[in-house]
C-alpha cells in the first residue's frame, strides 16, 4: 500500500523531501503533451498556461538548471497556485508523480529560506498539541464575536466587520462554514470503546477536523464500528497528520508529528488503523513511509502501518463483512470523491456500496464526481477566487443530480461543498457518507421510519 521512495544514484540515500535533484527522475517523464489540461482543476478556473502542470514541470526542470530562483515571486505564485489533487496524474500517459515534484519543490523553498513567519507561528502549534488544544477551544469559545449562525443552525457565516475585511480570502457575508465545537470528539467519548463479543479490535485516527469541526460525524464511525462488532480504540494523545504542514514545505515539522502518531497509535496494540479523512489516511499510507524512508527504526514502523491503515469504507467492505442495514432513509443522496481519498487511497467504490446498501435510498451519480472541489486545506484561503469558481461548478453538477443529500469522505471537502452549495443557492445537505450508515443502524434498532 505504501508507496516506495526511490533515491538516485549520489543522493545518499535522501528522499525528494531532502533534496530536489532526487526528482529528476520524475521531471524527465513529461512527454509536455498536455494532457493534464483537461482535468488540471485550477487550469479549468483561471485558463493560463502557467496553471497546468507541464508548465510548473518546466519550470521546476529551470530551477535545477540554475535558470529560475525557487524564491523568485512568479515562481512561489506558481508553486502555491495548485491544489496538490493528483487529477494530473489520472491523465498523465507517462505516469510522472506530480505531486511528488510540487512537494519537494517547497521543500527546497522552506530549506532556502525557512518557513514565513505567519506560516511558522502557526505551524509551531502542532508541534505543542496541548497548546493548539487550548487555541482550538479559544477559538470556540470566542467564534461568537466574528461569526453569527444561520437561521438554520448548519453552518456559521462572518459578522459584517470580518465580512468587510476578509472579502479577498473568502470570508464575505454569504461564506458559510462549519462551527468549531466547544466540546471535541475525543472528550465526548472514552478511549476505548468496547463491544461485547468484539471480532477484533482497531484504532481510529481522528485527525483534526473530525475532532474538532465535525465531532458528530467522528461519533457516527465509532457507531457503526461497533454496530458492526469492533472494539474501537481512540488515543487522546495522537496529533494532526501533518498534511498541512508537509504540504507548505514544512518537512521536519511533518515529521515530528508522524513519529508522535507512529508511538501513539502502536501502543493501542491494534491490528488495523481506521480514518474518516483521505488525507489523513494518505499520510498514514503513502507520506509517513516517504517521509521517513532513510529514518532506521520509525521507517519500518511507517511501512507496518501504512500496510493496515484502512478507509472506514475498504475497511467495512473488504476487511470485515459489513452488516447490512436496515433502518429506511428516503433520501435521494450524491457522491463527491475527495481528491485523496479516491486518487491516493484509491477508494472509490467502497463508499457507493455502503451508500447503495442502506434501505429507501435512492443514489445518483453526478456527471464528474471525482472533479475536484476547490478546497485543497488552506488553498481556499489563499487562492479564494480561484478556488470559489471551481467550487461553484462542483456545486452545479451536485444541483444537476437534483439529490436532496451530497455525501463524500473528507471534512475539508464537506466545509467547501458547504460553502459552494448554499452560494449557488443549493438546497442540499452536505454530509459524511458514514453518518446515513450510523443514521441506519439507529433507525433500525428504534424502528423509526422519519426521512429525517
Amino acid at each position: 500500500m505504501a508507496a516506495q521512495t526511490k533515491s538516485p544514484e549520489g543522493s545518499g540515500g535522501k528522499t525528494y523531501y531532502d533534496e530536489l535533484a532526487v526528482v529528476r527522475e520524475e521531471l524527465d517523464k513529461c512527454m509536455k503533451c498536455g494532457n493534464c489540461m483537461a482535468v488540471c482543476p485550477v487550469y479549468g478556473a483561471e485558463r493560463v498556461e502557467s496553471a497546468v502542470t507541464r508548465s510548473k514541470i518546466a519550470v521546476a526542470e529551470a530551477v535545477l538548471a540554475g535558470e529560475l530562483a525557487l524564491d523568485d515571486p512568479q515562481v512561489y505564485e506558481m508553486l502555491f497556485n495548485c491544489l496538490v489533487c493528483k487529477s494530473c496524474m489520472t491523465n498523465c500517459p507517462t505516469k510522472v508523480n506530480f505531486d511528488r515534484i510540487m512537494l519537494a519543490l517547497r521543500a527546497a523553498l522552506v530549506r532556502k529560506n525557512g518557513v514565513p513567519w505567519l506560516k511558522k507561528a502557526i505551524f509551531s502549534t502542532l508541534r505543542h498539541p496541548a497548546l493548539f488544544d487550548t487555541g482550538m477551544r479559544l477559538g470556540a469559545a470566542l467564534q461568537g464575536l466574528a461569526f453569527r449562525s444561520e437561521d438554520s443552525g448548519r453552518a456559521i457565516l462572518p459578522r459584517t466587520p470580518l465580512a468587510r475585511m476578509g472579502e479577498k480570502i473568502g470570508f464575505d457575508g454569504e461564506r458559510r462554514l462549519p462551527a468549531l465545537n466547544d466540546t471535541p470528539l475525543r472528550d465526548r467519548t472514552d478511549e476505548v470503546v468496547r463491544v461485547e463479543g468484539a471480532a477484533m479490535k482497531v484504532a481510529f485516527f481522528t485527525g483534526d477536523s473530525l475532532n474538532y469541526f465535525y465531532p458528530e460525524t467522528g461519533r457516527d464511525l465509532i457507531e457503526v464500528l461497533v454496530a458492526n462488532r469492533i472494539e474501537v480504540h481512540i488515543p487522546k494523545a495522537q496529533n494532526c497528520c501533518g498534511v498541512p504542514v508537509l504540504v507548505h514545505g514544512d518537512v521536519e515539522t511533518a515529521r515530528t508529528l508522524a513519529r508522535r502518531n507512529i508511538d501513539t497509535f502502536e501502543a493501542t496494540g491494534c491490528a488495523y488503523l481506521i480514518t474518516g479523512c483521505g488525507s489523513c489516511g494518505g499520510a498514514w499510507q503513502h507520506d509517513y513511509p516517504e517521509l521517513l524512508a532513510a529514518d532506521p527504526v520509525y521507517g519500518p514502523k511507517a511501512r507496518h502501518w501504512a500496510e493496515r491503515t484502512y478507509d472506514i469504507s475498504t475497511f467495512l467492505t473488504r476487511i470485515v463483512a459489513l452488516r447490512p442495514p436496515q433502518g429506511r432513509i428516503e433520501r435521494t443522496v450524491t457522491y463527491h470523491d475527495s481528491c485523496h481519498l479516491k486518487k491516493s487511497m484509491k477508494v472509490a467504490a467502497e463508499p457507493r456500496e455502503i451508500l447503495r446498501s442502506i434501505p429507501g435510498l435512492v443514489f445518483k451519480e453526478m456527471a464528474a464526481p471525482d472533479a475536484c472541489c476547490g478546497s485543497g486545506g488552506s488553498y481556499v484561503l489563499t487562492h479564494y477566487e480561484t478556488a470559489g469558481i471551481i467550487g461553484r461548478k462542483k456545486a452545479e453538477d451536485i444541483e444537476r443530480t437534483r439529490a436532496d443529500t451530497v455525501a463524500t469522505g473528507c471534512p475539508a471537502c464537506m466545509m467547501q461543498l458547504l460553502d459552494n452549495v448554499n452560494r449557488t443557492d443549493g438546497h442540499q445537505q452536505v454530509t459524511h457518507f458514514v453518518s446515513l450508515l450510523a443514521e441506519s443502524y439507529r433507525r433500525e434498532k428504534s424502528g423509526s421510519r422519519s426521512n429525517r
